[in-house]
């Protein structure tokens, strides 16, 4: 999810990978010698330390060292290594959101990872990729999720769902009556209505031939993006989107919607599952719908990764907890305990995490997704982005005339801000 804020096809791979997953990288008798007696703290996301606990007890029986794991939520994390890294007071090992990494590099804040490609090959191009800047590894992926489609199965059963956003604005029109609704979405932000906005041609930055990010095209005011503000316009426009889901306390808004039953369908993602499972909803769970021209609806894919502080005492052995955390054997024990969709490529076909459908829908939604950008520059992007479409959403302004004064708004930042790159 720009998981702070508020997120490829999968493959099998080889046998010989999946060894060298399962063990990590060797290490001499030498490197264990000298890493005997050491500390390592984690930082692992809140509520998931469980996933882990029996590999940090592997490890440490390995290493000889203790390995002390520390619950903070992940987005929060990078923010907190900026006061306690230099303090002395940080962690070794840390997770954050992959869109948070170019950054955090760009501040020093992250080891280089000096990995095997055998090793980096294990996980999918997406969530691999999210871990590098300028060709340097800076991370391993534990987690990828994204956004996907919930809907009640006590108020449309799996066969009357509308397969079209515009479909789903049919539906709507015929089931909400300002109590009730029919499909909601938090597209006041961009993070969630660039599912929309792309699937007309709107993009955040363009691409250089080599495939990095361009900061200077920026594409929230293209003409496919207005069209798909336009749509998202009329959601709110005609009533079928509630005022209280506009702004900060949207997000409560629509999923207490949804766990009240007053909700057929919301998009949300697989960070809502056990929550709408403890609520009692009876749910189903798919990919985002097409739109009229029969794109699929896309949306970002987020990355949650295990990355060595840069002020880290022990950088080397940190790596290897990294490594071993991350492999194929420590990543489906992680999921088996969280339910967070792992980013090793064998796991995709894994019978015992596709049952899930949760599992599934964000594997299948990943086809039509891309990651966030992790270029500091996108933190230019949000806010001008969601002031943009909060106008749109409360009808201040038409889709066009906001869209290009956040583009102009971000420019500007990124200017004052990024010049120097």
């Amino acid at each position: 999810m720009k998981m702070v804020k508020k997120c490829s096809v999968l493959m099998l791979c080889s046998a010989v990978s999946l060894s060298l997953a399962a063990c990590g990288p060797k290490e001499s008798s030498s490197a264990k010698s000298s890493s005997k007696g050491s500390e390592l703290v984690v930082w692992e996301d809140k509520e998931k330390s469980m996933g882990i606990k029996d590999a940090v007890a592997a490890f440490e029986k390995e290493h000889d060292v203790k390995v002390k794991v520390v619950e903070k939520p992940y987005a929060q994390q990078i923010e907190d290594l900026r006061m306690d890294g230099p303090a002395g007071t940080g962690p070794d090992v840390l997770t954050m959101p992959g869109d948070q990494i170019g950054t955090a590099v760009t501040e020093g804040l992250l080891k280089e990872l000096h990995v095997e490609k055998d090793v980096q090959s294990l996980y999918t191009d997406a969530s691999i990729q999210s871990q590098m800047v300028d060709q340097k590894l800076y991370g391993l992926p534990k987690a990828v999720e994204t956004t996907v489609l919930f809907y009640n199965k006590d108020l449309i059963s799996e066969k009357e769902l509308p397969q079209t956003l515009e479909e789903w604005y049919d539906y709507s029109k015929k089931t909400a009556d300002g109590s009730k609704f029919g499909f909601l979405a938090l597209f006041d932000q961009i993070y969630y209505a660039e599912s929309v906005m792309s699937g007309y041609g709107g993009y955040i930055f363009g691409k250089n031939q080599d495939g990095s990010y361009n900061p200077s095209d920026i594409g929230i005011n293209h003409e496919g993006a207005v069209k798909g503000a336009a749509l998202i316009q009329k959601f709110y426009k005609e009533g079928l989107f509630p005022a209280g889901i506009i702004g900060e306390q949207g997000i409560n808004v629509l999923e207490s919607l949804f766990t009240e039953g007053k909700a057929a369908a919301i998009i949300s993602g697989p960070w809502n599952v056990e929550a709408f499972s403890k609520a009692g909803i009876n749910y189903g769970i798919t990919k985002l719908p097409k739109l009229e021209n029969g794109k699929n609806m896309s949306s970002f894919i987020g990355v949650k990764s295990y990355n060595v502080s840069a002020f880290s005492k022990n950088a080397e052995l940190a790596q290897e907890l990294a490594v071993f955390l991350a492999n194929e054997k420590n990543s489906k024990t992680r999921y088996e305990q969280t339910k967070e969709v792992p980013a090793v490529k064998s796991l995709a076909n894994d019978q015992a995490i596709m049952k899930s459908e949760a599992a599934r829908a964000v594997t299948e939604q990943s086809r039509f997704s891309e990651l966030t950008p992790n270029i500091p520059e996108m933190n230019e992007i949000w806010t001008p982005a969601d002031s943009a479409l909060q106008t749109i959403a409360t009808g201040k302004a038409d889709p066009k005339q906001a869209l290009d004064q956040a583009a102009e708004t971000a420019k500007g930042q990124i200017k004052a801000k990024h010049s120097g790159k």
